[in-house]
């Protein structure tokens, strides 16, 4: 609210002005000037008002996410995996703007938790093989300008972002977010530590 505040000062001053130059019928050279100086004013906080559109943009609006909450895990999996899975999937999606998170790993699917997508499997598409190739994380800022978005139909179908982490070279953590370009470069960093420790527990039991 605050960003609109010299905007509308500035065009309340000139109307003021406008205004009070009509009901006057004697003007004064000091009135005269009082009113370009007026003017002057209104214009400049009208001018810095727009600047402010253009530094300060709108944030993104969060949508709600279509489809049901869930949580589905993998039973043939260890205890103390499926334990250290839940609590991986709980942090993200209690600390970060998370909604959606999915797990693949040694060619199935072993996690669903959040708003859960129409489709019950990860289905690995180019961008998920780039990243397990290459090791390293991609970051969709605002997933419907992506053409690869289909590959994610195992997220809710409007889901605005999504980052896609490597699992060594076995799985990929997916997470998709409510609103587009909300992850920070501090949760990115948190993800790719939880990604690092699941990684190393579940390359225990896989070996």
């Amino acid at each position: 609210m605050i960003r609109y505040l010299p905007l509308v000062v500035g065009t309340l001053g000139g109307f003021a002005l406008l205004a009070n130059r009509m009901v006057t019928f004697n003007l004064t050279a000091s009135q005269s000037r009082a009113d370009a100086l007026g003017v002057l004013l209104s214009a400049v906080l009208i001018l810095v008002g727009l600047l402010w559109q253009q530094v300060q943009p709108k944030p993104p609006d969060a949508v709600t996410l279509v489809g049901a909450e869930g949580f589905e895990i993998d039973d043939s999996l260890p205890d103390a995996i499926k334990t250290e899975l839940a609590w991986a999937s709980h942090i993200l999606l209690t600390n970060t703007v998370t909604k959606a998170v999915a797990i693949y790993y040694d060619r199935k699917t072993i996690l669903r938790r959040g708003i859960l997508g129409k489709s019950s499997q990860v289905n690995i598409g180019t961008i998920a093989e780039r990243v397990m190739k290459t090791q390293k994380p991609v970051y969709l800022v605002k997933l419907e300008l992506y053409p690869g978005r289909i590959e994610f139909d195992y997220l809710p179908e409007n889901t605005q972002g999504a980052i896609v982490q490597p699992l060594g070279e076995k799985g990929v953590i997916v997470l998709g977010a409510n609103i587009p370009r909300s992850y920070t470069k501090q949760d990115e960093n948190w993800i790719t530590a939880i990604a690092d420790k699941l990684t190393y527990n579940l390359e225990k039991i896989s070996s």
